[in-house]
């Protein structure tokens, strides 16, 4: 029954943290540091991206479709529309994640998904967030998404590759930066992190092939569900409140979590 519970609480707060701008990794530290529960493993790591990506996947399955009917089109002697430029701009701002991930993983494995980092990186770009979101409100943008913003964006995201920093809050602060809108940055933030996770939960998938450890298969379907039916209403609830009420509570609640990691880790 603990092995269910943990599973359940873990895959909510995955489903609950992957999207929303606060850190899935600093918040996934947490239950080990308070309860001294042990990693779930592999496979477990695999139905929570198997959840996630279901999520992200079915909220945007119109422009999804869309997008694979003009690539379609495309390839029959079709003009190049918006949508095969934004397929082209989200695989361009997804190599410098994949270029970074394949040379850093071991690094960012062994030296960085430490307490201190994870504090140090929650708080810093928890307040990277707030000056986005202050630039947001300032009125500065109508910098329209083109090649050279999404190739900002995807070098913004390799810096997610170190625990705490936030996939969505960094691709997110990086759009709004650069001048795009709130709807505009959330949307292509969300977009990209299909391929992101999909790469992620291809390379554990591999490896879990090469285990002969026995696998529940019951217990991980369920943890990807829960992991689903969560990130699937953060993301609907996020870009809902992202127009009323800005990024600032997000950063409020970095810096709270960021003194709670620091107050665990001194103590």
């Amino acid at each position: 029954m603990s092995d269910w519970v943990q599973a359940v609480v873990l895959a909510l707060v995955q489903g609950f943290t992957e999207f929303l701008p606060i850190s899935s990794s600093a918040h996934l530290v947490l239950p080990a540091l308070l309860f001294g529960w042990e990693d779930q493993g592999l496979a477990f790591d695999v139905a929570v991206h198997v959840g996630t990506l279901l999520a992200v996947v079915l909220y945007y399955r119109s422009e999804l479709w869309q997008m694979t009917v003009s690539c379609t089109a495309l390839l029959r002697g079709q003009p190049v529309n918006g949508d095969v430029r934004l397929v082209g701009y989200l695989a361009l701002a997804t190599v410098p994640v994949c270029v970074v991930g394949f040379l850093a993983d071991a690094y960012v494995e062994s030296q960085l998904r430490t307490l201190p980092v994870i504090a140090t990186t929650t708080l810093v770009f928890g307040l990277l967030l707030g000056l986005a979101d202050w630039r947001a409100r300032s009125g500065a943008r109508g910098m329209p998404l083109v090649a050279g913003v999404a190739l900002v964006i995807g070098l913004a995201q390799a810096l997610s590759l170190v625990p705490g920093v936030s996939r969505s809050g960094i691709t997110i602060s990086a759009g709004l930066l650069l001048g795009l809108d709130r709807a505009t940055a959330a949307r292509f933030a969300f977009l990209l992190s299909i391929p992101v996770i999909a790469g992620a939960g291809l390379l554990k998938g591999l490896q879990l092939v090469q285990q002969s450890a026995p696998v529940d298969w019951l217990l991980l379907s369920v943890s990807a569900l829960v992991a689903a039916v969560t990130a699937y209403g953060c993301i609907s609830l996020f870009l809902r409140l992202l127009e009323r009420l800005g990024l600032m509570p997000f950063v409020y609640y970095r810096i709270a979590l960021a003194g709670l990691l620091y107050a665990l880790w001194l103590v």
